[in-house]
C-alpha cells in the first residue's frame, strides 16, 4: 500500500509560479507511474499531467501544456509539478496519484487508471 502526501500548494497571484511535491512511502516509488489531477468547486477531477514509471515518458492536458512540468526524483520518492504563468482558472485542488506499472512505459491520463491518491494541496491564484 502506498501513501502519498502532497506539498506545496497556496496563494499566488496570476502570471507567478508554484512547485508541488508529492512524497511517498509503503511502496517501491520507481514502480509505480505518477499523475497529477485537479478538481474545482462544482467540477470534476481532471487530469493535469502524467509520467512514466522511470520518467521518460509525459503527458499533459492541453489547458497546462506548456505552463506546467511534471518530474520525478526516484531517489527522494517524490514526483513534482512546477507551475508557471498560472491562471486563475488553475485554482483547485491538486492531487497526487499512483499507478503500480513496473516495466509499462507509460503516462497515464484517466482516473480510474490510478490506485492511490493523495489527500490533496490547496492552489489558489489571485487575478
Amino acid at each position: 500500500q502506498v501513501q502519498l502526501v502532497e506539498s506545496g500548494g497556496g496563494l499566488v497571484q496570476a502570471g507567478g509560479s508554484l512547485r508541488l511535491s508529492c512524497t511517498a512511502s509503503g511502496g517501491t516509488f520507481s514502480s509505480y507511474a505518477m499523475g497529477w489531477f485537479r478538481q474545482a468547486p462544482g467540477k470534476e477531477r481532471e487530469f493535469v499531467a502524467g509520467i512514466a514509471w522511470r520518467g521518460g515518458s509525459t503527458s499533459y492536458a492541453d489547458s497546462v501544456k506548456g505552463r506546467f512540468t511534471i518530474s520525478r526524483d526516484n531517489a527522494r520518492n517524490t514526483v513534482y509539478l512546477q507551475m508557471n504563468s498560472l491562471k486563475p482558472e488553475d485554482a483547485a485542488v491538486y492531487y497526487c496519484a499512483a499507478r503500480y506499472t513496473p516495466g509499462v512505459f507509460d503516462a497515464w491520463r484517466l482516473k480510474d487508471d490510478y490506485h492511490y491518491w493523495g489527500q490533496g494541496t490547496q492552489v489558489t491564484v489571485s487575478s
